[in-house]
């Protein structure tokens, strides 16, 4: 199984210069809980709920005071949509990162989560317990 095979391709970004309720009301009304943090249009990092949480909310700062740029993960750890789901998983837990992104041709063009391969694997191996049922 290959990476396209389970990315997403809700990607959304967001300018580190966009304060941390900007990117949490884009999560929200996106659905996804990870944004790219672009500079100048490119991407140069990433921000989830979970650094909100961590290194805002908890601390008792300002979600309108803090910028993403501020508390984003980089660099951002990124795979071809040709390699396999098993190397995503490996790249995921060496950098004990939730999600990598998917670039093609110099573009990101999706995103694998932790979650979502997760599902993919155990719905391959459901798939495959029930094959042996029949034989």
């Amino acid at each position: 199984m290959k990476v396209r095979d389970i990315m997403d391709d809700r990607v959304y970004m967001v300018d580190e210069s966009s304060s941390c309720r900007e990117a949490l009301k884009t999560m929200v009304d996106k659905g996804v809980w990870s944004l790219l943090v672009s500079r100048e249009g490119l991407p140069v990092g990433v921000v989830t709920e979970r650094d909100i949480i961590k290194k805002v909310i908890v601390k008792g700062l300002s979600l309108d005071g803090v910028k993403v740029g501020e508390i984003m993960s980089s660099p951002i750890i990124t795979i071809g949509p040709d390699e396999p789901v098993a190397r995503a998983m490996e790249l995921m837990a060496a950098n004990d990162i939730r999600r990598v992104y998917v670039v093609e041709e110099g573009k990101v063009v999706g995103r694998v989560t932790q979650t979502n391969a997760f599902k993919k694997i155990l719905d391959l191996l459901m798939l495959l317990s029930d094959l042996t049922w029949y034989m």
